[in-house]
């Protein structure tokens, strides 16, 4: 496995953790459909939130931020509806949000992590 792509998994882990530890039921990972993938999908009281995350090295290209793109934005939103449709019952009754966290360090396990929430 590449070095990137073992850092994007244990980023996404960290990014589990900190959502657990802050009350957060994670109810899917890595869900994919024919449109695409969510990384985390997550359910806090009345909240349904559907969570990009960007693990970066450092920030010599821009934050991890930077790269959720407006157009990105929009592929989570339909993303994150088929999720809904497929998922009636773990929606019902909860609002909507695409969250993003960004994990910028040489180790995910302990590099700087943030939680933007409701992009």
């Amino acid at each position: 496995m590449a070095d990137k792509d073992e850092r994007g998994r244990a980023g996404e882990q960290r990014a589990v953790e900190h959502l657990t530890a802050h009350g957060y039921r994670i109810l899917d990972r890595n869900w994919r459909c024919a449109q695409g993938e969510l990384d985390i999908v997550a359910a806090r009281g009345t909240h349904l939130a559907v969570v990009e995350v960007k693990t970066r090295r450092s920030e010599r290209f821009g934050h991890p931020f930077e790269a959720v793109t407006a157009r990105k934005r929009a592929r989570l939103w339909r993303l994150a509806c088929a999720w809904t449709v497929e998922n009636p019952a773990a929606a019902r009754g909860r609002r909507l949000r695409v969250d993003v966290i960004g994990i910028t360090g040489d180790d995910p396990a302990t590099a700087v992590l943030e939680h933007l929430e409701d992009i």
